[in-house]
């Protein structure tokens, strides 16, 4: 069997105070979100060897569980400061970076950009006590090219997008287009992209067994002359597929867990991975002669159509999403 090597993404957010207020007008709302979060931790501790998860989680949400009160008011329904400890984990959970206030970053003020991403950098690095986050999940996968400059300047080494938004700049095989890493490149900055799977990412929400996730994958894969990357990203804390308390019902017992098992006995061949470790082992950067190729552009979507033009000679008057001078990575 060919390896295909599985990316895992879960988004958390909540908006500030959302879990008081629904502790106090619909408590069993705010159990259900708590406990998806809890849940997660406990049905991958005896996977240490093969899960791994990445985990974006907005700075209104972890602030929540870091707040003294609130644990003391949750007691007997989560320990928030267990939960906590578990998710810096860095066997099973790699932390993506996000906007503290879940922003559509497209949409607001170029000026405040920074500061809601620093923001969040704070918050990240005092709670999972680390200092560098190397991935960066865009709020509601809201991207657009002008962001590379600043998530250059933060740190980051990739930005996840997703499938229908994406545009080789040369011509590839849509497996290529969606299961391998790509540059995209603004200005003088370039970023390697990530391509969430829209439709397997759908079915991750709403509802899919293992056999069913195997069977997809190997049939969208199969063609590749490459190892493939298939990366899935969904909410973690919305929906009943996540937040169901049976485990007749929810996605860890019925799809993760068994997928699991069976990337353990090598029955199947997915394999769950860090984003980090694909690239380290896995990326390239092929060329003809001096000529680049296999870059990618970020195409225009509802929240970046109004993106103001870039600073780059020449740029003024062309479509946000069509500046960005190509740039291999795949």
């Amino acid at each position: 069997m060919n390896t295909v090597y599985h990316a895992l993404v879960l988004n958390f957010h909540q908006p500030a105070g959302n879990l008081d207020a629904l502790l106090r007008d619909g408590e069993w709302a705010a159990r259900e979100i708590l406990f998806a979060m809890d849940r997660m931790p406990r049905a991958l501790w005896e996977f240490e060897d093969v899960a791994r998860v990445h985990l974006s989680t907005s700075g209104t949400l972890l602030e929540t569980p870091a707040d003294s009160q609130f644990r003391q008011r949750v007691y007997g329904i989560v320990k928030c400061g267990d939960l906590l400890w578990h998710l810096q984990n860095q066997r099973i959970f790699q932390v993506l970076g996000t906007g503290y206030y879940h922003p559509v970053l497209p949409l607001i003020p170029e000026a405040d950009r920074e500061e809601r991403l620093s923001r969040w950098l704070g918050i990240g690095r005092h709670i999972f006590g680390r200092t560098q986050f190397n991935g960066f999940w865009p709020p509601e996968m809201g991207f657009c090219m002008e962001l590379i400059p600043l998530l250059k300047r933060l740190g980051y080494r990739y930005v996840i997008v997703d499938s229908n938004h994406v545009e080789p700049l040369c011509p590839m095989r849509w497996e290529e287009a969606r299961y391998r890493p790509h540059l995209a490149r603004y200005g003088e900055d370039e970023m390697v992209v990530i391509v969430r799977d829209r439709a397997l990412s759908d079915a991750q929400e709403s509802g899919m067994d293992c056999g069913w996730f195997m069977w997809e994958v190997h049939e969208h894969t199969r063609n590749c002359d490459f190892p493939p990357l298939v990366t899935t990203c969904t909410d973690g804390d919305n929906g009943g597929w996540f937040r169901n308390v049976s485990d007749k019902g929810n996605f860890w017992a019925v799809c993760s867990r068994p997928l699991l098992d069976k990337v353990r006995r090598t029955e199947t061949e997915v394999r769950p991975v860090f984003i980090d470790d694909y690239l380290n082992k896995h990326a390239r950067r092929p060329r003809r002669g001096n000529r680049p190729r296999g870059g990618v552009e970020h195409r225009l979507a509802s929240w970046n159509r109004l993106c103001p033009v870039d600073r780059v000679p020449g740029a003024e008057g062309r479509p946000a999403a069509r500046r960005a001078n190509p740039q291999d990575a795949s």
